[in-house]
Order: structure tokens, then sequence, then C-alpha cells
């Protein structure tokens, strides 16, 4: 837990909040929190400071906290991905939160297994406890949004066109693709498919919606480990 993130309900006064539950106990147990002691913290889509623990209880602790900073900045880029399995979902809802991800698509695709629609992941509770985690590793405090498409054909048809309107579209796909293009912060629309890669007809699909084809190299890598290192070929280190 590289940042404290507060929420609107722990604060008591201006810059006095209180915090209890899981991150109390990670600021006793694993910071190993003292009164006088100053940690990093920010306001859940709000501003990042410092905050001094001022009372240290067996139950909670508060803090004085002074915000001055801006948030590092979002990633410009539209997140498309086929829903992967769910023991994959929860390191990558971590992961695109981490690196700066603001929005993304969970799709439907032919290799979907359609057992995957009913983890609880996806309700919006778990899905959210994911992505703070995300938040709390990169000191970051904008939540990301996240949308869920169940059929794959209306979603590439009706909206993905108009999603990346104005966009660098891609679609990562290992064969009959071009390299990666270079790192820039031009606002970006990617795609990337399910554990096998799309199936043809889904990639002309992404094609007809307006998103090029790119490639890795000859390595064909899992969802998990293909995300960090497209984002990190994309974007520029610091944008």
């Amino acid at each position: 837990m590289n940042l404290i993130l507060l929420y609107t309900s722990d604060f008591k006064g201006p810059h006095h909040v209180r915090i209890s539950g899981r991150r109390f106990q990670h600021m006793r147990s694993v910071h190993k929190a003292q009164v006088g002691e100053r940690f990093r913290v920010g306001v859940l889509n709000g501003l990042i400071g410092l905050g001094e623990v001022t009372v240290l209880t067996d139950q909670y602790l508060e803090l004085r906290v002074q915000l001055n900073q801006a948030p590092p900045k979002p990633l410009p880029l539209r997140l498309i991905m086929a829903l992967p399995r769910p023991k994959m979902l929860k390191r990558t809802l971590e992961t695109v939160a981490t690196l700066g991800v603001k929005e993304l698509w969970l799709i439907n695709s032919y290799r979907v297994d359609k057992s995957y629609w009913s983890t609880p992941i996806l309700h919006a509770d778990t899905l959210r406890e994911h992505l703070l985690l995300g938040l709390e590793q990169a000191g970051d405090t904008r939540l990301p949004n996240v949308y869920l498409r169940k059929r794959f054909k209306p979603f590439v048809e009706d909206e993905l066109p108009a999603i990346a309107r104005n966009t660098r579209a891609l679609v990562a796909h290992p064969y009959d693709a071009t390299p990666c293009p270079a790192a820039t912060a031009e606002p970006t629309t990617l795609a990337i498919g399910p554990e096998g890669g799309f199936i043809a007809y889904e990639v002309n699909k992404l094609r007809e919606a307006g998103l090029e084809p790119i490639h890795l190299g000859p390595r064909i890598l899992r969802v998990e480990t293909a995300v960090p290192v497209l984002l990190s070929r994309l974007f520029p280190l610091a944008l």
C-alpha cells in the first residue's frame, strides 16, 4: 500500500480523518504506524498529500491531513478486453488500475467461457475492491470506469466505432498484423483478445470498426503479460 486512500466518510473535519478496517489493520501491522508518523494519503478521485498520525487505538487511527497535489496523469487510453478467466481477471483489474487506465470495457468473445460472466468478481463491490488495490499500489486516486458488454457483435457494430473515433485504434493480434507502433501520448483505443486470441470473424469485425491489428513479435503472450507489455510500448513512461 503506497498510498492510503481516503473516502469522504472518513473525514471528521476539513483536515481530520479516522481510519478503521482493512486500511487501519494494514497501517498497524505492515507499516507499524506510530503517533507522529506521516504517510502519503489521497482522497478517492481527489488530491494527494500527507497525513500525520495523531491518535492510535486498537480499533482505529486518526490523521491530520494536508492535500495539495494532483494525482498522476491517466493514460489516454480506452482499453477493450475480452473477459479473462476469473483468476486472471483479479490480477488484470489491479494491473490496469496501477498503470493508469481509466476506461475499461470487458466484452464477450467466442473463446470467452460463458461461466466467466457469472463470477462474483464482476459484482460492483468486488470490481471496486480490486481497482482500489491497484490505485493503492500506484499512488493514484482516480478510480477507473468499467463497462460490461456480454454481446460481441452489437458492441462492435453499435458502440465501438464511436469509442474509437479520433483515436489511434488498435487490436492486439499475433497474425497478419503490423508491428506495435512507437510510444506516443495520443488518445488510443486498444482491444485485447482472450486466451487463444480473437477468432478471424472477430478480427474482421474489429477491422470494420476501424481498429488496426498489431503484434509484439514472434512470442505469444498471456493476457496478463500482454497488457503491461503493450501499455509500456504504446505510451511514454512519464505522460
